[in-house]
């Protein structure tokens, strides 16, 4: 199975914002070079992340800027913000009814998987941008110790 990647592009991309704001210019340019994807993905993202009020997005060359404190936008907000549909996990949509497992599988693995998906959902709402940065200092301060 595969997540979709606009959750953790879209993530990086809002940290990049942040951390970066006072030494750069924080252009689709610059974050698909962080991201290392390519700029139509970061403007793509972006314009979700505006549509939700999570960025401000000056024209040009002016770059991008949240609009919350990081306190403030959790990973819920983000992946309100980018994720299309909320469908998680796919079942084969015609599983054989003469078979026991296919034609039992839906409700069997269905509702376990609403419940996985209901407790990431509600995990989502307690991880805030602040947490990641500081997370990410963390990191870069081992990084520098190992050096």
């Amino acid at each position: 199975m595969q997540f979709s990647f606009r959750l953790p592009v879209a993530t990086h991309i809002l940290l990049c914002i942040e951390r970066f704001k006072n030494e750069y210019k924080t252009t689709s340019t610059f974050l698909a070079g962080s991201v290392n994807v390519n700029p139509v993905i970061i403007r793509k993202t972006l314009g979700q992340l505006k549509a939700a009020g999570l960025v401000e997005v000056a024209a040009g060359v002016g770059g991008a800027k949240l609009t919350k404190s990081p306190k403030d936008i959790t990973l819920w907000d983000v992946f309100q913000a980018v994720e299309e549909d909320e469908d998680l996990f796919h079942f084969q949509e015609n599983p054989n009814p003469a078979c026991p497992v296919g034609r039992n599988i839906h409700g069997v693995l269905g509702e376990r998987l609403e419940d996985v998906r209901q407790h990431m959902l509600a995990d989502f709402k307690k991880v805030t941008l602040a947490d990641l940065l500081e997370s990410i200092a963390v990191k870069e301060a081992e990084q520098e110790k190992r050096k």
